[in-house]
């Protein structure tokens, strides 16, 4: 099946549910494997840095919806890792502001994958 053929939609979509994989349905396995490595690099160690990984409750930080909307972007990572981690983190630890920082940073990134994998298997990019 050529690149062009292939659907971006689905791309887009397997490219939510892990990092990487909606460039291996267009046919850039190379690509694919390097944005699953970096982002899962990313998002494990802002994990290991103990970030928060759960809904806010209440109004004190209205930004901190964002900021879990963020996380959640990552896809299929994210509810391994709320699985596996604790959940509300560890405020205490020195690193819990950096692990936050990642793990954001990478479900934002991982938008622009997403986007990236529908424009290749639309062929719109090479």
């Amino acid at each position: 099946m050529d690149a062009r053929t292939r659907s971006p939609l689905l791309a887009a979509l397997l490219a939510f549910v892990a990092p990487g994989a909606g460039h291996v349905y267009a046919g850039k396995a190379r690509r694919g494997v390097a944005f699953l490595a970096a982002l899962g690099l990313l998002f494990g160690l802002g994990v290991a840095l103990h970030a928060r990984l759960a809904l806010p409750t209440g109004f004190d930080d209205p930004l901190g919806y964002l900021r879990w909307a963020a996380q959640v972007a990552i896809g299929g990572p994210y509810a391994l890792a709320r699985l596996i981690a604790e959940p509300l983190g560890r405020p205490i630890d020195p690193g819990y502001d950096y692990g936050n920082t990642f793990t954001e940073v990478a479900g934002l990134l991982n938008l622009l994958v997403a986007l990236d994998a529908a424009d290749t298997a639309a062929g719109r990019r090479r």
